[in-house]
């Protein structure tokens, strides 16, 4: 499952430079699936969706640190554990409850996500 960060957030933005898929933003912050990863143009993602990876996309979340869903990959393919959670100060990076995906299909996203 992704990781999600909970409005507990202080917006100490430790969690940021730690996410190998660049997932995560500060809040009210545009965002594109090209960044930090290797995805450009039309794409459709592991989870059928279609977008294009160069285009601005809306904040998850106007007050505090978001993490998008669709590049969040719990920092399998990187890391034994998710960054995000191991350097924030608070504990209010968890596990999203609704977005739950297996090891398998989080490693097949990271694959995606970083094409050679």
């Amino acid at each position: 499952m992704a990781i999600i960060i909970t409005d507990e957030c202080i917006n100490c933005g430790a969690c940021e430079p730690e996410c190998p898929n660049n997932a995560i933003y500060e809040g009210a912050e545009d965002w594109t699936y090209a960044q930090g990863t290797s995805l450009e143009g039309s794409v459709v993602l592991p989870n059928g969706k279609q977008v294009n990876a160069d285009e601005d996309q809306e904040p998850v979340d106007d007050e505090v640190y978001f993490i998008v869903p669709d590049k969040c990959t719990e920092c399998k393919g990187f890391h034994d554990e998710p960054q995000c959670a191991a350097v924030c100060p608070v504990d209010c990076c968890i596990p999203d409850d609704d977005v739950v995906e297996t090891e398998e299909e989080l490693l097949g996203k990271q694959a995606f996500l970083h094409k050679e």
